[in-house]
Order: C-alpha cells, then sequence, then structure tokens
C-alpha cells in the first residue's frame, strides 16, 4: 500500500467523527477535504479511483464497526467490496476539480449522493451513516431534509467540502468558492427562517419505556409492566422491540395494562407455525387493535444473505441462527385520537418508511428498538439520532422507544424533546403536538427527486467523459 492510498483509508476512517458519539458535526463541512485533496492531486485518474476505493473502504469500516459481533471477519469483506463504490468518486474528483470547478460543485456531490442511494437498497445493507445523518443536532440544517430528504444535506455538504477543497487548490478563485460555500452553508437556515413551523392539530402525551439491560424474556416483560404500572396518564405508551419474548396471547396481563390507555408493545416469539418474526402491537381496553410486522430485516442480524453461501457465520459471530419472517409493508395504526405509524429498530434509518407511513395517514412515527448487543458501542448513539432525521422530513414528531437505550422523542422540526440514556432505566414522558393526517412536506410530496437528480447528473457527467476520450474518426 502506497502512502497515499493508506492516507486516503484514514481519511475515509476520519469521517466517522461527525456522527455520535463523537458527534462533531460541525466538522461534516470540511471532513470530506483531505480525501479530495489526496485524489485531486493523484498522478492518473486511475491512482484516483483507487484512493477512492480505499477512502470507501476506511468509511465503511470506521462506521460499520459496531457490527463485529454479528458479521464477524465478514465486515472486511463488505469494506473491500462496497468500498469500490467510491472509486467512482475518486475519478470524479481528479477529473474535475482541478479543471473544471464549476462541474466539480455539482458532479462530485452528485456522485457521492449515488453512492448512498446505492447502498441504501435493502438487500445491501441499508443506508446506514449516510453524511446528511450528521446533522441531527441543528434543525436550521435540517430544515432541508424537509424540502429533500436527508439527500438534500448530503449534497450540500458535499458541495460545501468541494468548495473548500477547490479554495486550497486555486487560489485565484478562493474568494468566489468560498462565497459559495459560504452560501451553501445558509441555505438551511434560510429554508428554517422562511418555511413556516409544521401545524399542530393536538397534543398527545407518550410515554416511553426502557427496562434496561434484563436478561430473559420473563424478567425483562416483568421490568416493563412494573414500570408501566407506574406512569402517569398517558395517551399512548410505547415498549421496546423485543419487549414481549412470549406468545402475546398466553399473557392476558399485558393486554391488561392498555385499560389506563393504549400500549405497543413488540412481540418477538414464535406463531403457531412456528416461525418467528417481530411486531408492533397496539393494545387497547379490549385487545389488540392493530399489528405491524417488521418489513426490513438486519443483514446477518435477523437473518443471513445468501445463507447457503454466507452461513458459515454463525460458527465464527453471533450471525443470525435462522430468518425471521418480514412483514409486507408499512401500515398506520389509530390509538385513540392520533394515527401512528410504527416502525421497527433498523427501520428507523430508511427514509422512504418514514413517508410511506406518512402517507398512509400516521401522524406520529413511532420507533420501537433494542441495540443491546451493540450496547457498548456507538451504535445507540447513531441510531437515535435517526429518528431526529425522520422527524424534519416527514414533519411528524418521531419517538423511539429502547430496550436498553438509547430512547428519545423529537419535535415535527426534529428538535429533541426528552431522553432517556444507556445507562437508564425507567420512563420518558413527552408531550407532542401532532399535525393534521393530510399536512405534507416537500418530501412527503415528492420523494427522493433530489437523488434522482443526482443520477441524471452522474449519468450525464460519465457519457460526456466517455465522448470526451473517444477518438475523432
Amino acid at each position: 500500500m502506497t502512502r497515499a492510498r493508506a492516507a486516503s483509508l484514514a481519511a475515509g476512517a476520519l469521517t466517522l467523527v461527525v456522527f455520535p458519539e463523537a458527534d462533531l458535526g460541525w466538522l461534516a463541512w470540511v471532513v470530506l477535504v483531505p480525501g479530495i485533496l489526496l485524489m485531486s492531486r493523484a498522478p492518473t485518474v486511475r491512482e484516483a479511483a483507487l484512493r477512492g476505493w480505499w477512502f470507501g473502504a476506511g468509511f465503511l469500516l470506521a462506521a460499520l464497526y459496531w457490527t463485529l459481533p454479528n458479521i464477524g471477519p465478514g465486515l472486511l469483506l463488505v469494506a473491500v467490496v462496497f468500498g469500490a463504490m467510491w472509486a467512482g468518486w475518486g475519478a470524479a474528483v481528479r477529473r474535475l476539480v482541478p479543471e473544471h470547478p464549476l462541474l466539480a460543485m455539482v458532479v462530485v456531490p452528485s456522485v457521492w449522493l449515488v453512492i448512498e442511494l446505492v447502498r441504501s437498497w435493502p438487500r445491501l445493507g441499508g443506508p446506514w451513516a449516510l453524511l446528511g445523518a450528521s446533522q441531527w443536532r441543528h434543525p436550521t440544517i435540517l430544515a432541508l431534509a424537509a424540502v429533500g430528504g436527508v439527500w438534500l444535506v448530503s449534497f450540500a455538504l458535499v458541495a460545501a467540502n468541494t468548495a473548500v477543497a477547490l479554495a486550497l487548490l486555486l487560489p485565484r478563485a478562493r474568494l468566489a468558492v468560498l462565497a459559495a460555500a459560504a452560501a451553501i452553508g445558509l441555505a438551511g437556515p434560510a429554508v428554517f427562517a422562511l418555511r413556516p413551523a409544521p401545524p399542530a392539530e393536538r397534543a398527545v402525551r407518550v410515554a416511553l419505556v426502557q427496562p434496561g439491560v434484563i436478561r430473559g424474556p420473563g424478567p425483562r416483560l416483568a421490568a416493563g409492566e412494573r414500570i408501566t404500572a407506574g406512569l402517569p396518564p398517558a395517551d399512548l405508551v410505547v415498549w421496546a422491540e423485543s419487549s414481549v419474548g412470549l406468545d402475546l396471547a398466553r399473557r392476558p396481563d399485558v393486554a391488561a395494562l392498555a385499560a389506563r390507555g393504549r400500549l405497543l408493545v413488540n412481540e418477538d416469539a414464535r406463531d403457531a407455525a412456528g416461525r418467528i418474526s417481530k411486531s408492533a402491537i397496539l393494545l387497547g381496553p379490549h385487545g389488540p387493535e392493530g399489528r405491524y410486522v417488521k418489513t426490513r430485516l438486519v443483514p446477518f442480524g435477523e437473518y443471513i444473505p445468501l445463507r447457503p453461501a454466507f452461513g458459515w457465520l454463525t460458527l465464527v459471530s453471533r450471525a443470525a441462527g435462522e430468518d425471521r419472517v418480514p412483514g409486507t409493508g408499512a401500515v398506520a395504526l389509530r390509538a385513540g385520537d392520533v394515527t401512528i405509524g410504527p416502525l421497527i429498530c433498523f427501520e428507523s434509518a430508511f427514509p422512504d418508511l418514514g413517508r410511506a407511513v406518512v402517507r398512509h395517514g400516521a401522524q406520529i412515527l413511532v420507533y420501537q428498538s433494542s441495540t443491546s448487543t451493540f450496547q457498548d458501542s456507538w451504535a445507540p448513539e447513531q441510531h437515535v439520532a435517526l429518528a431526529a432525521v425522520r422527524a424534519a422530513e416527514t414533519g411528524r414528531p418521531a419517538v423511539q422507544a429502547a430496550l436498553t437505550g438509547v430512547s428519545a422523542a423529537y419535535d415535527a422540526q426534529g428538535r429533541r424533546l426528552g431522553r432517556l440514556d444507556t445507562d437508564r432505566r425507567g420512563a420518558v414522558v413527552v408531550t407532542l403536538r401532532v399535525p393534521p393526517a393530510a399536512s405534507r412536506t416537500p418530501y412527503d410530496r415528492y420523494g427522493d427527486y433530489v437523488g434522482h437528480l443526482a443520477v441524471l447528473v452522474t449519468a450525464a457527467a460519465v457519457v460526456l467523459a466517455a465522448a470526451r476520450r473517444r477518438p475523432a474518426p
């Protein structure tokens, strides 16, 4: 490995600091600059592509290090294979940044966004550590997510990084590109200031129950019951993922807790046919009122892709011993006077699922989670931050009840209302101002148009590059 490629690997890994738990989100505006400089100074486009590959591998190794318990040595394979997508980004940087700065400001962010879109496909693992999610603490920046989803936030960040790199490489254009970077940085605050806050139809009191680290389904269930019995009145009580590890039909005492208000539990147990899945079940005064079965399963944690080829991972890690059965799609459940969109754990990473429950009429996004396998890693903090991004995208309050933390609630602009850390047990009770079911953000209405435009820009850039290389007749 050359020094430049080793430096590219390190530059990719460095990107992790913009995400929780380091949470240096402000660095996201410049964190890509070292990588861009390394690729732009490569002697050839091929070398720039290789540096991009190393950058991508470093990024994935750092961003997904917490999956080691479930994937083991497979993480290295994931980093090498999927890191190759950044080779195209490296080539784009090398071709455009030194010679075509205006094109670089559009094409380089577009290529990055295409990479994020591709790795967001569920069968390829899912959209963990999208660059735009690093801004979860900053509602003024997340205002862009309401317009174009997390994709628009990512685009703005990469464009700003490109501008800063250009300012370092092109002294004569320094003022112009720094002005462009400043304009990009101010776009979010401008949208936040000019766009009215999401409307509020009513206030809803929600309690999130967090039992803490408790082994065994029986003690875990008892802890949830004990915490719930001590709660003040609430319109909705939310238990975490896998909070009920037994067949709910055999535990009428759990259903009885809903006599004081709606209770959303999560059943992780075998059905009569012997199949196992994860289900969010809404209990009312007269028993179950609705069910949602988890649709997007965690690769290796809840199923093993291509099990005949990769089943050996169960011998060297805690990969799923058997595949859980997925659901058939998002649903919305009516909980008294409010409609909720239940989603489970890993599904908070997917922007399209938030939009899907909103289309079904959801006024609150409700996530049930369990990150106990990754309790001592950065994963719980990264995970809970995603609810803030989904709230801003959809203009809906979002809550997450986590079995062992972090549990949190956010308003419709992604501002935090309450939180329980991983070292806490008990409940957090918040009052949410919910919008009318018919209200929509631009992202709710128009979806992933920013990503689609990025695909078109990238395709056009590839065609133009190929045409320039074609010898004249």
